[in-house]
């Protein structure tokens, strides 16, 4: 084979190319396998990522419920049953907070929210739930309704268990979320104004009141104020029907209504009816419109004079008429300011909360979470 000829310095140039290149070569493998050495022994190994999995499950969820102690005979036997419940469900043993004379649930849900519990459930009447349920407005944490009183409204409302603790229960834990509205009334607003410093904690917080189910002044919470708590504990919602008798003919007061702003309407009333939800006790549709997540109010009028005019109110509601006439008037709203010439008792969910001559009332659209058993019906 012919070389050509090469000169003595060009292959000493060349070997010293192919020398570095060597070198260079070893360097590089010797590196790596330094580089690998030394990230195999720091790195943990996969099983250091499982550590405590199998033997530490996730701590379970927590639910505080808060019961009014009044409206049960063996308070015991329904500890035992929510107990019961959540130790099936996988839930930790409930948080059980009583009401008090002086607390009606206001405080004892502030306490269960700042403990970080997962749910908050109202066992007692309507007041409970609505105290519970102001106190969670807007906070993100689901309600849970258990059946405690007379009339469960909300929850009737919501179409949930209202005479089986043990489903409620289950309900509450494992059901789905529904976002419904809030409502606010306020008492003599314009006299609010004025008052300087009205903060939390102060008159504005005494006067501005949540309500879920419905609020009224008139005739419906001077029921409500004269109906024995005995009676009611004994038959039931049929305990309103005495008081109901004794206040329906009484003297009519004139009422201006203004809704959404508009030009206010004057008329003669027996009582005001402003819902969120539409049933009332005894399974009445009273607001047949009524929807707990509409971002509406539902606001009646009633006027009847006579026997024979409540007669025709009471077909009308029964029939669930829309028809507007002296004596029944309907309208829907976000916003609805009442003025009356004489001071009427005031009630919100069944809660008389005073007397006043004026109310303001506004909607909170979808505020409050609530467990249901199967979320918003029709898939809305």
């Amino acid at each position: 084979m012919y070389l050509p000829c090469v000169s003595g310095e060009t292959w000493t140039v060349i070997g010293i190319v192919v020398a570095v290149a060597f070198a260079l070569v070893g360097a590089y493998l010797v590196l790596s396998s330094r580089e690998s050495g030394r990230h195999a022994s720091s790195r943990p190994a996969r099983d250091a990522f499982r550590q405590g999995t199998d033997d530490e499950p996730p701590p379970r969820k927590r639910v505080a419920v808060v019961v009014n102690p009044t409206k049960f005979d063996d308070l015991p036997a329904v500890r035992a049953t929510l107990a019961k419940v959540c130790a099936e469900q996988d839930w930790d043993d409930p948080v059980v907070l009583e009401t008090t004379e002086h607390d009606v649930g206001f405080g004892q849900t502030r306490t269960a929210l700042k403990d970080g519990v997962d749910l908050v459930c109202a066992l007692g009447g309507d007041g409970t739930v609505r105290a519970v349920a102001q106190e969670m407005v807007g906070t993100g944490v689901p309600l849970g309704l258990l059946p405690g009183g007379t009339g469960n409204l909300l929850a009737r409302n919501l179409e949930m268990p209202v005479d089986d603790l043990e489903r409620a229960m289950t309900v509450a834990l494992t059901g789905r979320n529904r976002h419904v509205d809030a409502a606010w009334l306020t008492l003599d607003p314009e006299d609010l104004e004025l008052e300087e410093g009205a903060g939390e904690g102060s008159t504005a917080g005494e006067r501005r009141h949540a309500f879920f189910v419905m609020a009224g002044l008139g005739l419906d919470a001077a029921i409500m104020d004269s109906t024995s708590e005995q009676l009611k504990s004994k038959i039931g919602w049929g305990a309103y029907v005495p008081a109901g008798l004794r206040n329906m003919l009484t003297e009519r007061f004139r009422v201006t209504l203004t809704t959404d702003g508009g030009p206010p309407e004057t008329q003669k009333a027996r009582m005001v009816v402003i819902g969120n939800c539409g049933k009332i006790t005894g399974g009445i549709d009273l607001l047949p419109d009524a929807e707990p997540d509409d971002g509406l109010l539902d606001v009646i009028v009633l006027a009847p004079r006579g026997v024979a005019a409540w007669a025709s109110v009471a077909a009308r509601v029964i029939t669930k008429s829309d028809r507007t006439t002296a004596t029944l008037s309907r309208s829907r709203c976000q916003t609805a300011h009442v003025e009356v010439d004489e001071p009427q008792r005031v009630q919100v969910d069944g809660d008389i909360i005073g007397e006043a001559t004026r109310v303001a009332v506004e909607v909170q659209p979808r505020v409050l979470i609530v467990r249901t058993e199967n979320g918003r019906p029709n898939g809305g």
